[in-house]
């Protein structure tokens, strides 16, 4: 199907980018042949380090022309298997592609490169006085270029929306190595189709992005953290809905059931506070006028106290608000140390449903007799649903997980959701993608994959359910 990559194909590679840009070292390729997702690694067969628009177009012209597989990667945090690099062939990594090329402040527009870490983005913006408000968990090691790709969220996405809501102009190369520039310092654009909207959470299947031209917002001066603790699940969910209703919206409502919230605590070595809870609300809300602040964050409490909330922990200084965000931070690493085999989803639901679906996560974690832990952005409705292994033995875990995963999945479904909000289909779901969508739409998705990647180089293997 696919031609190896020889001698030949690496001697032309080194001749594009440079022979110390250019490894075919077991040690290198084993470092490439995974990203964060539990279980799942393929090599690659050399791993290639572009440095520019020019290389990129030229490694994908070599890989089309051979037929050889291109799997671009990023900062390699993705959760579905989407920089992995499934048939082997060139791993592509944009991750010397890291500057920040533009900070417009006249426009309030960025211009980046792929590989700039995001946490970094946004530290370089707040010294202007602006704000780039997309904010994933592992916004200190992931890129710019695969928030993109997975179309990553963050939890204030229910104030501010998800990474393509800040996406002004693209440039990316295509399989064929032609590159192609979309939008721009724009806020607005009516310009026949909207081809930046299909890259943005195509999971590198159809081009790979060289230059990301962001616009941003400027830095709120203020805000104040609230952790909310409730004696019951239900009321937790219900309130969210309930702080919406009443036209308020938060920066971020985070959701930490108790097992989390334990894992946290056991893996700090700290209480934390509220720890007997049933589960916790963490609730930020920021602007520009300390009144408008105090008035939000108040209304914000007197709604949880009246649906059940134990009491309302207030963090105005940014001491305080770092260690009310510690254990929600440790939430991943702390249910890693409590079982290192973890099947991580990110399944997201009409915010109002959040109690129904985590009734139905609760029956599946019961039926199959498998440990489910839940957190996540119950602000979007996006809960991360945690399935541990613990010390189920291997035979069990394996007729359970595909169990489980069906019913989490198809109860999300049920309820008016998707099968992630923010962590992409990649390798690990594409076989439930048919749950989600219809057989007209994957096979529109199909015949755009095929119009952009006629030879099937980019990202070959993912999103679409497997077909040998």
């Amino acid at each position: 199907m696919y031609k190896s990559v020889d001698d030949e194909i690496v001697g032309r590679l080194r001749d594009i980018v440079g022979d110390s840009n250019v490894s075919v070292a077991d040690e290198d390729r084993e470092t490439y042949s995974h990203d964060e997702t539990t279980g799942l690694k393929y090599l690659p067969e050399v791993v290639v380090k572009a440095t520019d628009t020019a290389q990129v177009a030229k490694i994908l012209t070599l890989a089309n022309e051979e037929k050889i597989p291109v799997t671009p990667r990023g900062g390699g945090t993705g959760l579905s298997g989407g920089a992995v690099p499934l048939f082997g062939g060139i791993l592509l990594s944009l991750e010397k592609m890291d500057r920040i090329l533009e900070i417009d402040t006249d426009n309030l527009m960025v211009t980046v490169q792929p590989g700039l870490i995001t946490g970094n983005l946004q530290r370089e913006v707040e010294r202007h006085g602006l704000f780039y408000p997309p904010d994933p968990a592992s916004l200190d090691s992931c890129s710019i270029g695969g928030n993109i790709a997975e179309g990553a969220g963050g939890p204030r996405a229910v104030k501010y929306g998800v990474t393509k809501d800040y996406v002004c102009g693209l440039e990316a190369v295509l399989p064929s190595g032609e590159v192609i520039r979309m939008g721009g310092k724009i806020v607005k654009n009516a310009t026949g189709y909207n081809l930046m909207d299909l890259l943005i959470g195509s999971e590198g299947t159809l081009a790979v992005i060289t230059e990301i031209t962001f616009r941003l917002l400027l830095l709120p001066k203020l805000k104040v953290d609230l952790l909310v603790p409730f004696n019951d699940l239900d009321s937790a969910a219900a309130t969210v809905s309930e702080i919406i209703r009443n036209r308020v919206v938060p920066t971020t409502i985070e959701f930490m059931e108790k097992e989390a919230i334990k894992a946290s605590e056991r893996f700090l070595g700290k209480q934390v506070p509220f720890d007997n809870a049933e589960a916790h609300l963490l609730i930020e809300v920021d602007g520009n006028r300390k009144e408008d602040v105090e008035s939000e964050y108040e209304t914000v409490g007197e709604i949880c106290l009246d649906n059940g909330a134990a009491d309302v922990l207030v963090a105005d200084s940014s001491t305080s608000q770092e260690r009310l965000w510690e254990a929600r931070r440790a939430i991943t690493e702390a249910l890693e140390h409590m079982s290192p085999v973890i099947v991580k989803e990110d399944v997201v639901v009409p915010r109002s449903q959040i109690p129904a679906l985590l009734k139905g996560i609760r029956e599946t974690s019961e039926r199959y007799s498998i440990s489910i832990v839940n957190f996540g952005h119950a602000g979007d409705g996006n809960v991360h649903v945690n399935i541990l292994k613990r010390d189920m033995p291997d035979e069990e875990w394996s007729s359970a997980l595909p169990k489980a995963l069906k019913g989490v999945f198809e109860t999300a479904i049920s309820l008016g959701g998707m099968l992630s909000g923010e962590h992409g289909i990649g390798i690990v779901k594409r076989d439930y993608l048919p749950l989600a969508l219809d057989d007209p739409q994957i096979e529109l998705m199909r015949g755009i994959k095929k119009t952009f990647d006629p030879n099937n180089i980019l990202n070959p293997g993912k999103i679409f359910p497997y077909s040998g």
